[in-house]
């Protein structure tokens, strides 16, 4: 059961009745509805044992069992219990509402078995006026209302509380009693017709079978985790949002699901059911297609912003994006940033941008750098300049500055949020296994001399895996001839020092550069672990036909 749905509500699911099923329960309720209780004319091919009390919500379960739940208790050998047709006709007396409100039968029909709450309801109700004989000041068209059928009294009952069906509509989609009543103020000039459409609309949007494999709600605790500034009321109702599914079993992975996350985001935002299909739901998504989000991710934007949708394409959202795009955000890159923080739309997010901006001009970090950064991260933007510049200054003692840091974060602004202590910490350990800070200096500019020259963060960490003194090799003695001696005089690609990271212990003028000259001049190719990782007379055997490796020659041609 929903963790917010009344005790006496059935169990939401996803699985659907096929419309074979709902045509034998019309048939059921239209013949329940022609003949009253204990009438002599009861119908002789009635359905035997079909108790429709105990008829589940429309999907709710599968069509197997619902044939199952539509008869009786075989043991009892009766056929139809007088409550089990008093729930029937005030199913039919809710359908009859909701036609009256322009529902058409089937979808009436599928609402009135999708609230049994609300029809439990009525049942009581009406039951209470024939305990106490209250129907005498009931009068309806010049008649008394006590002398009307079960399914004309709660008819009178249902039409008296005035809210056309909305309550049973709002309970068939998965809003418990309360919620139902909070959401209807929001929704009383709404057509229930109307509703129906956007409901199916937005849940199409949000929730599609496919699923998103979890996006949603890891990106949603991400953005709550790294938010440290003060945001603005739509942030607040998104995160108040995010709330009620935390307090709830199951948590934010509800965001992944769809009838639980449904009922929170309509509580959440109740004028989100009375936006215009037409000129403001559907535009948003062709909007939002345009701008390079897919069909896929458009889910993930709404959820994780739901005020998004309430915000005008024109007026609000363009002028936005533009305000990015003269931040130096390219329109190619639009797309793929608010897949990843939609709160860029959110004015508290980017009045942050201009502080964030400010805060690097003055530790002399180039502009473009930290443009590349929030592109590449953008949950930096929902981040305070006092929660980043610990960092800053950490970084300041390895000495990471100026032009130095705006490639490190330009290529891991991860790194600008994390915990000064988690860095200390490992530092500490570091110098604690005899690394001295001259040394782990040199392994930090060794890291960022690798990550420019082209290789990422996963490939030099397979490289050190496999050969761990790299990390404390010089960049100018070392890494950077060696790379450049690779790179553009062997003409070999950047992947070849990603097999063979054991490259870089090679002596280049005794070993690299004689071995490579020796297979140049025969016309002789191979890889770098074949080149070096043979002995002098394993090489000679293999790639000159002799026994030993001849002395190079005394010279070799000048290296631009």
């Amino acid at each position: 059961m929903s963790s917010m749905s009344s005790p006496l509500a059935p169990p939401l699911r996803t699985s659907r009745v096929s419309p074979s099923e709902i045509q034998i329960i019309v048939t059921a309720l239209k013949s329940l509805s022609r003949f009253p209780l204990k009438s002599p004319n009861f119908p002789a091919n009635f359905p035997p044992n079909l108790d429709l009390c105990s008829v589940p919500r429309i999907g709710s379960c599968s069509p197997r069992t619902i044939r199952q739940s539509c008869c009786a208790d075989s043991n009892s050998g009766s056929t139809i219990g007088g409550e089990g047709l008093e729930i029937a006709e005030a199913r039919e007396a809710v359908s009859e509402i909701l036609r009256k409100s322009g529902v058409s039968e089937e979808e009436s029909l599928e609402i009135a078995l999708n609230s049994p709450v609300y029809v439990s309801m009525l049942v009581e109700s009406v039951r209470d006026l024939d305990e106490h004989s209250l129907w005498d000041s009931w009068r309806v068209e010049g008649e008394e209302a006590g002398e009307f059928s079960f399914r004309e009294k709660v008819f009178c009952v249902a039409k008296e509380k005035g809210d056309g069906g909305m309550l049973a509509f709002l309970e068939s989609v998965g809003l418990n009693p309360s919620s139902s009543t909070h959401v209807a103020r929001y929704l009383a000039s709404e057509p229930i017709p109307e509703l129906i459409e956007k409901v199916k609309f937005v849940k199409e949007m949000l929730f599609p079978i496919s699923g998103n494999g979890g996006t949603a709600s890891k990106n949603a605790r991400r953005m709550m985790n790294q938010l440290s500034i003060s945001v603005d009321d739509d942030v607040q109702q998104t995160l108040s949002f995010f709330e009620k599914m935390e307090a709830r079993r199951g948590g934010l992975t509800m965001l992944d699901s769809g009838d639980d996350c449904f009922q929170y985001l309509v509580v959440s935002f109740p004028r989100l059911l009375s936006l215009s299909l037409e000129s403001q739901l559907k535009p948003l998504v062709e909007y939002l297609e345009s701008v390079g989000v897919s069909k896929a991710c458009i889910r993930v934007v709404l959820l994780l912003f739901p005020p998004i949708m309430f915000q005008d394409v024109e007026k609000d959202i363009k002028p936005k994006l533009l305000a990015l795009a003269k931040a130096g955000v390219a329109e190619k890159d639009i797309g793929r940033m608010l897949v990843k923080y939609p709160w860029i739309l959110s004015a508290s997010i980017l009045e942050n941008y201009d502080r964030i901006i400010s805060f690097f001009e003055l530790e002399k970090l180039p502009k473009g750098s930290v443009d590349r950064a929030i592109r590449s991260w953008p949950h930096l933007l929902g981040c305070s300049t006092s929660r980043m510049k610990p960092m800053v200054e950490q970084f300041g003692e390895f000495g990471v500055k100026n032009k130095r840091l705006g490639k490190v974060i330009a290529s891991s602004p991860q790194l600008l949020i994390r915990k000064t202590h988690e860095v200390i910490q490992v530092v500490s350990f570091l110098e604690e296994l005899g690394f001295d800070k001259e040394e782990l200096k040199t392994t930090f500019l060794g890291m960022e001399f690798l990550m420019e020259a082209g290789l990422s963060k996963k490939q030099i960490a397979s490289m050190v895996h496999r050969f761990s003194p790299l990390v404390g090799y010089s960049i100018d003695e070392v890494l950077k001839p060696k790379l450049e001696f690779l790179l553009n005089t062997m003409e070999k690609p950047l992947k070849d020092v990603v097999e063979y990271p054991r490259y870089f212990s090679y002596s280049l003028d005794k070993k690299i550069k004689p071995r490579f000259w020796v297979l140049k001049n025969r016309n002789m190719d191979c890889s770098l672990k074949d080149m070096l990782g043979k002995n002098d007379e394993e090489f000679a055997a293999e790639y000159m036909g002799i026994g030993r490796m001849l002395v190079p020659p005394p010279s070799f041609p000048t290296i631009h």
